[in-house]
């Protein structure tokens, strides 16, 4: 993965009339990396892609991507990225190969489109189906199709929006493997989603959107800084000394950190979900006496 940016968003600014959708966002996606745009339904995060597209132009500020001012040249700018909208269109009376063939001629240059077009259909485990009219798909067979049309231009960046929304748990597992691969293969990619699962799993960094950035950084990073949970033990004068305690507990995976301040431990956890009695458990384990726990 690159440090270079493929994509660069100064102080992008949407309204719509007397509402802003989106307000003074700051985005950079480096060659090869995933960034995830987190945010709930009606956080702007389609707004943004949009205008990062070229669709619609920012009321104030700008982005780069791909080298092109996405507000002042859309034309070249589609050539260079692939678009992936939560609710993909396509001619359901045509087959899979000739929507892409439609799709595909929509841009200029010399494509191989019958080349590429069996390469992803295949990748996205559709060749058999290449034939068959896309209105007898199911959905997560449509969000594949729509990855290949995404794809067969061969694009410097690829925007997916909500690429998962409505697919049931095997389909979307099934779509998230197919970008997770098309990562490992070098493509750079802005995924936007309201999952923080999903953008847990595939991103390597993740901006947190609500019409304005909220805050940004890797996973790990911004799991302490959103979910940072402390839990205070105290120990008994009769017990394992605070030390030795401090030290078994911070054997453990889902412990962070642990601050020893004289009969007290500040234990910080790796994960939210993990229960105040596990802690009690793991003290006692270690020959610790509790005389209280607080969060």
């Amino acid at each position: 993965m690159s440090a270079d940016p493929v994509v660069q968003a100064c102080g992008l600014t949407r309204r719509f009339g007397e509402r802003t959708a989106v307000d003074n966002v700051d985005l950079t996606v480096r060659s090869g990396e995933i960034l995830g745009v987190l945010g709930p339904n009606g956080a702007g995060k389609t707004t943004t892609i949009r205008m990062l597209a070229g669709i619609i132009a920012p009321s104030a500020g700008h982005a780069v991507v791909a080298g092109v001012r996405a507000d002042r040249d859309p034309e070249a700018l589609h050539e260079r990225i692939g678009l992936l909208t939560e609710t993909p269109g396509f001619y359901d009376r045509l087959s899979a190969l000739a929507n892409l063939r439609f799709f595909a001629s929509l841009y200029s240059g010399n494509l191989e489109v019958e080349r590429q077009a069996a390469r992803y259909l295949q990748l996205m485990g559709l060749w058999q189906r290449r034939d068959d009219r896309v209105g007898t798909f199911s959905k997560g067979m449509k969000q594949r199709l729509a990855l290949v049309r995404a794809l067969v231009h061969e694009p410097d960046v690829l925007f997916l929006d909500e690429p998962t929304a409505g697919l049931d748990p095997e389909a979307a597992l099934e779509v998230r493997a197919i970008i997770a691969d098309l990562s490992r293969q070098g493509r750079s990619i802005l995924l936007c989603t309201h999952l923080l699962a999903e953008a847990e799993e595939l991103c390597h960094r993740i901006s947190v959107l609500s019409t304005r950035l909220l805050a940004a950084g890797t996973p790990e990073e911004l799991r302490r800084r959103l979910f940072r949970r402390l839990t205070v033990v105290t120990l008994a004068d009769d017990g394992a000394l605070p030390g030795n305690v401090a030290a078994a507990l911070n054997l453990l995976p889902w412990v962070r950190s642990v601050v020893v301040e004289e009969g007290d431990l500040t234990v910080e956890f790796r994960d939210p979900e993990i229960t105040a009695s596990c802690l009690v458990q793991a003290v006692i384990d270690a020959g610790g006496r509790i005389t209280s726990v607080s969060e």
